[in-house]
């Protein structure tokens, strides 16, 4: 047992490291419930499609309302008691909205107005929770504690999270919201043993819309960091576009039905825990600059497998592939990104690319309806196809640049 501890959480990154995982891990496990309960609550309310696509929106809404802000609050302030009080505040909310469950008095606003509360608090969450493992791993290890919180991420989140929560849901509707507050107490508390160091004290006043405008000079005058942050935004509008019809594309393309599908969405996270399980390895065997080309690479080809295939298990396996290859590039580009911004930058940087994330997907999601209803349901994957090679090709010499942007961040130290 000693041995498997020691290969997860290695002793050299520290025990504030081990905290830390302990607590995101426990974090994705309560979101990973929400996944599937939050819809089935919210369809057990209404079906008026409207209400439903809104729980949705409201959901994703707080990041272009309050991203930058999040950012800026991370920079200032701690930030683990900020990720302490945030996940305590997520708890209380779903306190109340176990409450009304158990009592009768929930509503279709009071289910909206939970999932826009929970969504805001996430974004805060979320922001500042990725500005500390800079704070306690060494700049070495980045990569491989990068790979143990994507591997909660996808196996709590995708795999365990939404498979309990549709069980708790049918033995009764408070039941995964209670379980998700319990999870979140455990983070806070985990993430409150953690030993950070202090941030530098900022000079001179502070104002929250010049903090946001040194966030966004700092990522634009940073070439890498400002390749990397479109690269993001313009695959994601492309990938947003072609997954945005996955559903119809596997009826109507493959012949599989709902369960069929759910295999199709399965597969892609059993990749992502290939990709978990193969990381090390392969970042000390290949270059940062080739992995990123690479994974490119496969995802522009993932888009041009399935505009072709007809066939399932040939699309499951492309799907298959693509999940590894997600996990491996999300990884490593949250990597560089930490290792070339400055610790007092962090958050208002990270808000800024996780804003650019959302944003190209809902970009791209828009794009893949009309698409799709002018060409057909592989025209989004073409288009992705055809987009991706286009943005590949222009950004390929400059991917060296981005996968070593921490040297010039070294130099300038």
């Amino acid at each position: 047992m000693a041995r498997v501890v020691e290969a997860v959480f290695p002793a050299r990154m520290g025990t504030p490291f081990r905290w830390l995982v302990g607590s995101s891990w426990a974090s994705d496990l309560g979101d990973g419930l929400a996944v599937a309960a939050g819809p089935l609550l919210v369809a057990s309310q209404t079906s008026d499609p409207v209400l439903v696509a809104l729980a949705g929106l409201l959901q994703r809404l707080p990041w272009l309302l309050f991203g930058l802000h999040a950012g800026v609050l991370a920079d200032r302030l701690d930030r683990r008691r900020v990720v302490v009080a945030v996940d305590v505040v997520r708890a209380c909310v779903l306190a109340v909205l176990v409450g009304a469950l158990l009592t009768g008095a929930v509503s279709v606003p009071v289910v909206l107005g939970t999932v826009f509360l929970l969504g805001t608090a996430e974004v805060f969450a979320d922001t500042t929770s990725a500005t500390l493992l800079p704070m306690v791993v060494p700049r070495a290890d980045l990569g491989v504690g990068n790979a143990r919180l994507m591997a909660g991420r996808i196996t709590m989140n995708q795999l365990v999270g939404p498979a309990v929560g549709a069980v708790l849901f049918a033995i009764g509707t408070a039941w995964p919201f209670a379980v998700q507050a319990v999870c979140l107490l455990l983070a806070a508390l985990l993430v409150s043993r953690m030993v950070v160091p202090p941030l530098p004290a900022p000079e001179g006043p502070r104002h929250v819309r010049r903090d946001i405008a040194e966030g966004f000079r700092w990522t634009w005058g940073n070439p890498a960091v400002r390749t990397l942050t479109l690269t993001i935004v313009t695959f994601n509008v492309t990938w947003g576009a072609a997954w945005s019809v996955l559903v119809l594309y596997a009826a109507e393309r493959l012949g599989l039905g709902p369960v069929g599908f759910g295999l199709l969405s399965t597969v892609g996270a059993l990749g992502g825990i290939v990709g978990t399980a193969g990381y090390d390895r392969l970042e000390r065997l290949v270059s940062l600059a080739w992995i990123m080309r690479v994974g490119l690479v496969i995802e522009t080809l993932t888009h041009l497998g399935l505009a072709l295939t007809t066939t399932p298990w040939v699309a499951m396996t492309i799907v298959f592939v693509f999940g590894a290859h997600a996990f491996v590039w999300g990884t490593t580009s949250r990597t560089v990104r930490m290792r070339a911004v400055p610790a007092s930058l962090q958050g208002r940087v990270g808000s800024l690319y996780s804003i650019g994330v959302f944003g190209g997907i809902v970009a791209g999601q828009a794009l893949g309806g009309v698409i799709a209803r002018i060409w057909g349901v592989t025209g989004p994957f073409w288009f992705a196809f055809v987009g991706s090679a286009v943005i590949l090709a222009l950004i390929w010499r400059e991917l060296a640049h981005i996968a070593h942007a921490d040297d010039a961040a070294v130099r300038a130290g």
